[in-house]
């Protein structure tokens, strides 16, 4: 397990940037002195993810995202969690490789998937699939905490430096499989799953605190995916949602 420390928010120096009718907070843990092309391409692909929420209201219900996920996709820098020679296309709306046969999702799908879970003020996050460590930075921006599982070691090893150079201290990482969860920080208010799994696992759902979502691809390598939400009433009982098809990388087992 990996502790990263928070990002200090300096108020004063916020940056209100308009886009559309929507109004978005820059104020994340962006590095001194990164090249004003990065803060522009970022302006950029938050307007596009806007264009596509707009694209994909009728599977998602709705035409705008939660204000806080914009604003978390306006304040990560994307281009630290690519590798380098990657980092002039971090800012396109579309997966990358980020070695080891993993990619870093589309920037759209981080911020749809983000605002599906609903998340309550002080929210507490389980995310399964650390991969680059960008979900998990985006969930940081507002969550109070989140708890992050990678099996490749050297990808959530990366990731935790990352995260910990660019100051967010409500992060943890742990190195292993993910089928189990985190129990000892259960429960969660919602559980993000960023690999295919053909069905929820059930530890995952155990962790979940009632009136708690989990947001999930569910589906073989060659069979389609669809990005299922899945709901735990207070009496633990569960409803799912198919919202859209998707492609993701399978879900890995430790098979040791």
């Amino acid at each position: 397990m990996v502790g990263v420390r928070r990002p200090l928010a300096n108020l004063g120096n916020m940056v209100a940037m308009i886009i559309g009718s929507l109004f978005f907070a820059v104020s994340g843990p962006l590095a001194a002195g990164e090249d004003a092309q990065f803060s522009q391409a970022r302006a950029e692909l938050v307007a596009t993810i806007a264009d596509r929420v707009q694209e994909t209201r009728s599977y998602l219900g709705k035409s705008k995202l939660d204000p806080r996920v914009m604003a978390a996709m306006a304040a990560v820098p994307r281009h630290k969690f690519v590798p380098k020679n990657l980092q002039s296309a971090a800012y396109e709306n579309r997966p990358l490789p980020i070695g080891h046969q993993q990619t870093i999702s589309q920037p759209s799908l981080v911020a749809m998937m983000t605002d599906l879970m609903e998340l309550p003020a002080d929210c507490h996050v389980l995310e399964v699939g650390t991969g680059s460590g960008y979900q998990a930075a985006v969930l940081a921006e507002f969550c109070a905490s989140v708890h992050t599982i990678e099996i490749v070691a050297p990808l959530g090893e990366r990731a935790a430096e990352v995260l910990a150079e660019l100051g967010y201290d409500n992060v943890q990482v742990r190195i292993g499989d993910g089928f189990a969860g985190w129990p000892e920080h259960a429960p969660y208010d919602a559980v993000i799953v960023t690999a295919a799994a053909t069905d929820p696992p059930a530890p995952l759902l155990e962790q979940l605190r009632p009136g708690g979502r989990m947001v999930i691809p569910l589906g073989g390598r060659w069979r389609t995916q669809e990005l299922v939400v899945i709901e735990k009433a207070a009496d633990g009982s569960l409803s799912r949602r198919e919202v859209f098809p998707v492609r993701f990388v399978p879900f890995t087992r430790d098979e040791d």
